[in-house]
């Protein structure tokens, strides 16, 4: 069940409140009206005569007995009392509940008023990414806790513009302060195996040399794209996932795997270089981490993409553990000379950054199915 919202709670409180001290006030004047009554309506008997207070202004007829008359004037003016009780009650609970809506009414007014500052920092937190930090609330208005509350959102705010400043500028210079020796390394390595003066001894290391380098290369370009799909994107284009698909086949290499499709459209607003990126860890995944003549099924619809693989048994319990980055299961899955451990850790990122939802079941005769919704 929905929770109420806070407005309509304070609405409630007001009401039971106005209820509660509209039916004590009641009660109280009830008690009061009964005791003036009481002590303003009656009769009295003496030697001299009979006096009276009556309302309909009774009078003893002179053959009429002074104990009688007592009785009936005594029986008119209780019946008048329960009278003016009973419709003093009446219309005081009427104009009471009459009065409880109005005041419910009013309530919900002055709590919608009331709670209107809060509804601007909710509005700006929901508009804020990380390309609108630099928005604030900057709410007027009496310094009360709702405006302290808005200048500490502020003040959070600052903080993290500051922090995504700082973190966007650090993965610009570690792009290019970590490519750029790797990248004359390689050429280096490339010209040492290009000539035909190295000694082959020379050759082998430098083979082996090429080959850190480029695994060295893989892992850096997958940490940079998982701190770029992680950030909120600036720009949204309409993409087709299924064009995605069969661009990404024409490039990978599956050897012995069979690979089956059933592309029906399937589109996806955001970037369409991340997306790409996202599909082809996917199938490269699918395809790496595999069985000899294995297969792979991808599949789009209306409801995501879907991709289903051969491939060694996997507990359900592991199945969180493959999206961590550089968490390796075994061995043989994510081997240093396979990859980093950081595929399927950039395929949730992205598809978070996307509002896509990723899971894996383990399929029960090996492998997995991941799905994008």
């Amino acid at each position: 069940m929905k929770a109420l919202s806070l407005r309509t709670r304070l609405t409630a409180i007001y009401g039971t409140l106005f209820l509660i001290t509209g039916g004590v006030l009641l009660g109280l004047m009830y008690l009061q009206t009964t005791r003036a009554m009481d002590s303003k309506f009656g009769v009295q008997i003496s030697n001299q005569g009979v006096t009276y207070t009556s309302a309909d202004g009774l009078s003893p007829p002179p053959d009429q007995g002074i104990m009688q008359f007592k009785g009936e004037v005594d029986r008119a003016i209780a019946q008048q009392k329960r009278d003016v009780l009973n419709q003093l009650l009446q219309s005081s609970l009427l104009s009471m509940f009459a009065l409880a809506l109005l005041a419910i009414m009013l309530g919900y007014f002055v709590a919608g008023r009331t709670l209107r500052p809060l509804a601007k920092v909710t509005a700006t937190a929901r508009r804020l990414s990380e390309s609108t930090l630099h928005q604030r609330i900057a709410m007027d208005g009496p310094p009360d806790e709702i405006k302290e509350l808005a200048d500490t959102f502020d003040a959070m705010l600052d903080r993290l513009h500051h922090s995504f400043d700082l973190q966007r500028r650090f993965v610009a210079n570690a792009s290019h302060e970590l490519r750029t020796p790797l990248t004359i390394n390689r050429a280096v390595l490339e010209v040492s195996l290009a000539s035909r003066h190295t000694p082959e001894e020379t050759k082998v290391l430098a083979r082996t040399l090429l080959g850190t380098t480029e695994r060295h290369e893989r892992l850096i370009e997958g940490l940079l794209l998982l701190a770029r799909s992680e950030r909120t994107l600036d720009t949204r284009t309409d993409v087709d996932i299924p064009d995605l698909v069969r661009a990404v086949l024409d490039q990978l290499d599956p050897q012995d795997i069979t690979i089956t499709t059933a592309l029906e459209p399937y589109g996806v607003l955001g970037d369409p270089v991340l997306l790409e990126r996202c599909v082809f860890n996917l199938l490269e995944n699918a395809i790496k981490y595999n069985v000899p003549h294995g297969r792979v099924h991808i599949r789009t619809d209306g409801d995501g993409l879907r991709v289903d693989n051969t491939g060694p048994q996997i507990a359900a319990h592991e199945i969180d553990q493959l999206f961590e980055p550089f968490r390796r299961l075994r061995p043989d899955r994510v081997g240093s000379a396979h990859g980093a451990g950081l595929g399927l850790s950039i395929v949730r990122a992205i598809a978070t950054a996307h509002s896509l939802t990723s899971t894996a079941t383990p399929n029960p005769d090996g492998g997995l199915t991941i799905t994008l919704h």
